[in-house]
């Protein structure tokens, strides 16, 4: 199946140069408008900038963890309908239930796969 995300806006967040390049590859061969950041601090800005379609946070960062910034994205009244997916390490249910408690739509497990990348972004574009 073909994705063709044309004009769509995602926000990556991660501290890991890796990951925010491999988002940003991928989702810019799909035609994706690319912002990413490097924490939720830097995120937070950028959101009122760039006004992103959808949102990727990883959860283990400094400063502001992926909760933290997930929860600010969500209690503000702009910005609450923006889907937040979550990123992690760990495929565990406590990461998962506490993301839906923060307001996260989704959860994805790292290292993702780029099918696993489009779905996420498909089920909320």
């Amino acid at each position: 199946m073909e994705n063709n995300f044309d004009g769509l806006k995602v926000m990556v967040i991660d501290d890991s140069k890796t990951i925010r390049r491999t988002a940003e590859t991928l989702l810019q061969k799909a035609g994706c408008e690319v912002v990413t950041a490097i924490d939720g601090f830097d995120a937070l800005a950028k959101i009122v900038d760039n006004n992103p379609d959808i949102i990727f946070v990883d959860i283990m960062m400094p400063r502001l963890d992926g909760y933290q910034t997930c929860a600010l994205i969500k209690n503000n009244p702009d910005y609450a309908n923006k889907p937040v997916i979550m990123l992690s390490s760990k495929d565990g249910l406590f990461d998962k239930a506490r993301g839906r408690i923060v307001g996260s739509d989704e959860y994805l497990t790292k290292p993702f796969s780029k099918d696993e990348l489009f779905e996420a972004i498909n089920q909320y574009r």
